[in-house]
């Protein structure tokens, strides 16, 4: 009955009562992250965790040579999950430098500002719609 169309970049549909506008992250153009451009060190963090935290070096420090952008992560005790999320804060980072406005992020800004300014849209026509209705029911304005 309904056909989409799809791309590799972006997927668009018609607007009906059933089917919504969709849209998806252009993720194309996000940089990769090549090891022999990355120094990473690992030194001890501080705060809550006690021994786990104190003793260890569990802190990641992550510089991205080229660039000479650096990024410190300590969000978890686990040594892991800290050079995982440094890498993604790095990547976002170098994203937004080489892509500005076509970056994921700023992708994302937009469409959630396309989403809010039309939830107020829809917000202040229904209140439009609620104050005509009570001046023809009631013969009185708010």
């Amino acid at each position: 009955m309904f056909t989409l169309l799809r791309s590799a970049v972006q997927v668009r549909s018609f607007r009906s009562p059933l089917i919504r506008w969709k849209t998806t992250i252009d993720t194309s153009k996000v940089p990769a992250l090549r090891d022999d451009d990355l120094e990473e060190t690992f030194v001890r963090g501080s705060g809550p965790g006690g021994q786990a935290v104190a003793k260890t070096n569990n802190k990641v420090v992550l510089t991205h040579k080229p660039t000479g952008i650096v990024i410190q992560c300590h969000s978890s005790r686990s040594l892991f999950k800290n050079r995982e999320e440094a890498r993604r804060l790095l990547v976002a980072k170098l994203d937004e430098l080489e892509n500005g406005d076509q970056s994921v992020e700023a992708q994302q800004r937009r469409i959630d500002q396309k989403k809010h300014s039309e939830a107020a849209r829809r917000r202040s026509k229904r209140q439009e719609m609620k104050k005509a209705w009570k001046e023809r029911e009631f013969g009185q304005p708010d």
